[in-house]
């Protein structure tokens, strides 16, 4: 009844969920025949749809499997690398009607749009495209750990390379146990250290897998771009339907399964240490303070802005209110994150204090030892729904903005089938990209971080544009190129050049094991020589550039906690892009006035309630832009904040109160599953 290591219902449910988002793709294939139909699914969906678009966009299972990995390796306070979105809903409560607003196709037309600018409208869209590898293969990398982990290989199939890989791992395991009850000297002490080395490259893993990582990459890009290739932002919006119930599946069947092993919920209070159920920081090295967690909202906020997929979501709403019910697909997810924190409990309860060599292996380690045939299936197709959903919107939107963007200003003459046509062939390109960084990427941490950075310069540029009048397009240039120098190219690439990864200053050693105090990873220059030099390890190994500055201006970041670290790159991080826009923008001459008062009237302008309404109320703007402004709260000023009025104040109370609720919820639970 097995195929591998699959039982046949476990098969069966999967082709099941494949063959029924490519019939979805083939249905919605008439509505995808013009340009708006195929990016926008025509401005025509209702609130459900937008509610599953958002969730389903939100919801993915990298968040579940790097909550569950940092719960597990932090305790509770681990979920706010996550969990701090939910401050964060009042917030799309008014993004949401920024975008359906400004009644553009892509985050490209934003910037031509206002600055009258093609060549940054142009960079963006390139920039995006490259932005759109990391977020591809944050999601194939995901997949591909949990579905790795369910199919494992037999003792008996192992090969040298896995027996080395696991027998290793057990042995550093076994070390650290006893190096934990009393330190070990001598060549233990030696061979810990090596172990701890070699960890730290990756060279040690819990388990074999029988699946091949390239294969898996390559066919899972394959059922995504074929739903989304026939029937683009209509395929992808009612395939959101199914794919949010296998979502939702896929966040509880660990429960009830791990909550059974380990003997009920009251074991979770004997065997998981008190520290590891508060959810507030108390001062622990391994927990995020209330500062960190300012400093992670500060930048999600931020880089949110700047998502190429928010003009395809929140543009496709038939109208403003629709586009803001959006928002209560965003409050589900966080309730999903509150389940995920407790499978990395409960994952603790099974394994023990670091019982796993690599954290991010907690979620699908859960899997294998909990589900049984048919489980295992809803699992991996909840896994499979969760990414595709995810790599759907910003495959997506990642083409509209190639065709748009880039294609159509240079090809000025291609007809609207050729740029459909031009969409798909972009979409199979960028999940062929997204397939190849997933093979260069490292642990979720470090993903996250690039996750959560990666947008922030253009996210200041969005919010600045969107905001305040003085902003020119020189100084949008400036913040980008300064920005991505100082926030992602020199982190990301200094581990590369040998002058900086082997430099003994910027090689200091953490007081966490494999870490360091300016790269992310540090190793001995030769494996298994403990007295060899340090080196920053390679791959995907950021280098703490905000530290560095901050530390010459006198700060001693090495006497600093990671953690503390870790605040202080995200506070650089958030304010910096903001520092150059509003400097440059002081110093360039201003946009000309007529283009910004048409925006920034149009900004204003409600959502007709028809297509007929909409164009009359755009013609009464254009001809008047300053009709709203006596809306504005400073009128005479070059902001653009406007007052509230009875649905922006009634909806922003109800959502703070949602997100009050959650966090209570979540501290009850914590409190009633806690000694």
């Amino acid at each position: 009844m097995r195929i591998g290591s699959l039982h046949v219902i476990d098969l069966a449910i999967i082709a099941a969920y494949l063959i029924a988002v490519v019939w979805i793709g083939l249905r919605a294939a008439k509505a995808s025949a013009s340009e708006e139909g195929f990016f926008l699914a025509g401005r025509k969906l209702g609130k459900l749809y937008q509610f599953f678009l958002n969730f389903g966009n939100a919801t993915e299972p990298q968040g579940a499997v790097f909550t569950a990995s940092q719960v597990f390796e932090r305790g509770a306070t681990g979920v706010w690398l996550t969990f701090q979105t939910v401050f964060m809903n009042p917030y799309f409560w008014f993004m949401n009607v920024w975008f359906r607003r400004v009644r553009l196709t892509t985050l490209s037309d934003l910037f031509e749009d206002r600055y009258g600018s093609r060549g940054l409208s142009m960079f963006y869209a390139l920039f995006q495209i490259l932005v759109a590898c990391v977020f591809l293969g944050f999601g194939n990398v995901t997949a591909y750990k949990i579905a790795s982990s369910l199919v494992v290989k037999p003792e008996t199939s192992w090969t040298a390379a896995d027996r080395a890989r696991v027998e290793g791992y057990r042995e550093l395991k076994a070390l650290e146990k006893q190096h934990a009850a009393a330190p070990v000297v001598g060549a233990e002490l030696d061979r810990l250290e090596e172990l701890r080395d070699r960890n730290a490259r990756g060279q040690l893993g819990s388990a074999a897998t029988e699946i091949n990582a390239t294969v898996f990459y390559v066919v899972f890009s394959l059922i995504v771009g074929g739903y989304i290739v026939i029937g683009g932002m209509s395929a992808a919006a009612v395939n959101e339907g199914l794919q949010s119930i296998l979502i939702i599946v896929f966040s509880l069947l660990l429960i009830p399964t791990g909550l059974a092993a380990i003997g009920g919920w009251g074991e979770l209070a004997h065997k998981v240490p008190a520290r590891m159920f508060e959810l507030f920081a108390s001062g622990g090295s391994d927990q995020l303070s209330i500062v960190a967690l300012g400093a992670i909202l500060l930048v999600s906020i931020v880089q949110n802005a700047g998502l190429s997929h928010n003009m395809g979501i929140c543009g496709s709403a038939k109208d403003e209110f629709a586009a803001r019910c959006g928002v209560s697909g965003n409050y589900l997810k966080r309730i999903m994150i509150v389940l995920w924190a407790f499978a990395g409990l409960i994952a603790v309860a099974l394994f023990g204090v670091g019982g796993l060599a690599d954290p991010d292996e907690v979620w699908g380690a859960m899997s294998n030892r909990l589900l049984g045939p048919g489980l295992v299936g809803l699992m991996l197709a909840g896994v499979l729904a969760g990414t595709m959903s995810t790599l759907a919107a910003k495959a997506l939107a990642i083409a509209s903005l190639f065709v748009r963007n880039v294609f159509r200003p240079l090809v000025p003459g291609i007809t609207t089938a050729q740029a459909i046509f031009s969409a798909r062939l972009v979409i199979v390109a960028v999940l062929a990209l997204g397939t190849l960084s997933a093979l260069m990427m490292g642990s979720f941490f470090s993903i996250m971080n690039v996750v959560l950075t990666v947008n922030l310069p253009f996210g200041a540029a969005v919010l600045l544009t969107f905001f305040w009048r003085r902003a020119t397009a020189p100084a949008v240039w400036a913040c980008v190129v300064f920005s991505s120098l100082v926030i992602l190219v020199v982190p990301w690439t200094a581990s590369h050049v040998p002058g900086l990864a082997a430099h003994p200053e910027l090689t200091t050693m953490s007081t966490k094991p494999g870490t360091g105090v300016y790269f992310g990873k540090v190793v001995r220059e030769r494996v298994g020589d403990t007295s060899s030099p340090l080196v920053a390890a390679g791959g995907l190994n950021r280098f703490n550039l905000e530290a560095w500055v901050i530390g010459r201006a006198g700060v001693d970041v090495v006497a600093l906690t990671p953690n503390q670290r870790f605040t202080l790159q995200f506070f650089f991080d958030a304010l910096f892009p903001f520092a150059v826009l509003i400097g440059v923008s002081l110093l360039t001459r201003p946009t000309d006035p007529g283009r910004v008062a048409v925006f920034y009237g149009k900004m204003k302008t409600p959502v007709g309630a028809t297509p007929e309404l909409e164009a009359a109320a755009l013609d009464e703007t254009r001809r008047d832009p300053a009709r709203f402004d006596h809306t504005k709260l400073m009128p005479r000023s070059n902001w653009e904040f406007c007052r509230w009025d009875r649905v922006d104040a009634i909806g922003f109370a109800v959502c703070c109160a949602l997100s009050g609720a959650i966090i209570g919820l979540f501290v009850w639970a914590l409190h009633a599953a806690g000694p």
